[in-house]
C-alpha cells in the first residue's frame, strides 16, 4: 500500500467516525432495552415511543433507531409500517428454534462445572436462592427473573464472553414468551424445584444427573411454552 492509498484509506475512516460513534451508543442504549427485557420490565406488544425514550436516555432519534434496528434483528422488536415499533411476541416456531440453541450451549456449558472458578460455582447456587426467596414472598415475576439467571449461570460456567452474550439474546426472547403465557406463578413454579436438582447434582460432582436433569427440564418447558403458545 502507497502513502497515498494509507491517507485515502484514513480520510475514509475519519468521515465515517460519526456513525462508529452512534453505532456504539446504539449498542449500548440496545443492551439497556435488552436487559430491561431480561428483568421482565418490557412486556410484549408495548409500543416503544421515540421522543420518551430519546428523552430519558438523552440519545439522538438516529441513534435510537439504530438501537431498534439492532433489537428487530435479535427478534426482540418489530417495527409495523406506518404504526411503529413494538416489543415482539414470540410464538411457539420460536421457542422450538430457541430450545434447540439452548440445548447446544447450555449443556456444553454444564459440562465445564469441574474447570469453573468458585465464582461461577457459586453464581448457580445463588440464582437458585433467588428464586426460592422470590417464591416465599409469593413474588412470581422476580422467580422468572431469578430462573434467567440461573440459566446465565451455567452458560458462564464456559467461561465464554461471546456465549454469555449469545444467551442474554436467547434468555431475553424466551422472556417475552413467559409473559404471553401469564399466570407467572402457574409457569414457574414446577420449574424452581428443577433447578434445585440441577444444582444439587452439581455440587455433588454428578455431572451425568444434572445433564439428564437440565435435558428433561428443556423438554418439559419446550412443550409447556409449545403448548401454551399454539393455543393462544
Amino acid at each position: 500500500m502507497t502513502s497515498v492509498e494509507a491517507e485515502d484509506w484514513l480520510r475514509a475512516l475519519a468521515k465515517d467516525r460519526g456513525d462508529i460513534d452512534r453505532s456504539s451508543t446504539a449498542e449500548r442504549v440496545a443492551d439497556k432495552l435488552r436487559t430491561n427485557v431480561l428483568d421482565g420490565d418490557i412486556k410484549p406488544g408495548r409500543q416503544l415511543n421515540e421522543k420518551a425514550l430519546g428523552d430519558v436516555l438523552r440519545v439522538s432519534r438516529n441513534t435510537l433507531r439504530e438501537a431498534f434496528r439492532l433489537l428487530t434483528h435479535e427478534r426482540l422488536l418489530v417495527h409495523e409500517y406506518s404504526k411503529g415499533v413494538f416489543v415482539r411476541k414470540p410464538d411457539w416456531h420460536d421457542i422450538v428454534d430457541l430450545y434447540a440453541a439452548r440445548r447446544v450451549i447450555e449443556i456444553g456449558a454444564l459440562r465445564r462445572w469441574p474447570a469453573a472458578d468458585d465464582q461461577r460455582r457459586r453464581a448457580v447456587g445463588d440464582a437458585v436462592d433467588l428464586g426460592l426467596a422470590g417464591a416465599e414472598q409469593k413474588d412470581w415475576t422476580s422467580v422468572g427473573t431469578a430462573n434467567i439467571r440461573f440459566h446465565q449461570a451455567i452458560t458462564a460456567l464456559a467461561g465464554s464472553a461471546r456465549l454469555d452474550e449469545e444467551v442474554k439474546r436467547l434468555l431475553a426472547e424466551l422472556r417475552l414468551a413467559f409473559h404471553v403465557m401469564g399466570d407467572p406463578r402457574g409457569f414457574h413454579q414446577d420449574y424452581l424445584p428443577l433447578n434445585q436438582q440441577i444444582s444439587a447434582h452439581l455440587r455433588g460432582g454428578d455431572l451425568d444427573s444434572a445433564e439428564a436433569a437440565l435435558a428433561d427440564y428443556f423438554d418439559r418447558a419446550e412443550e409447556h411454552l409449545v403448548t401454551g403458545l399454539r393455543g393462544q
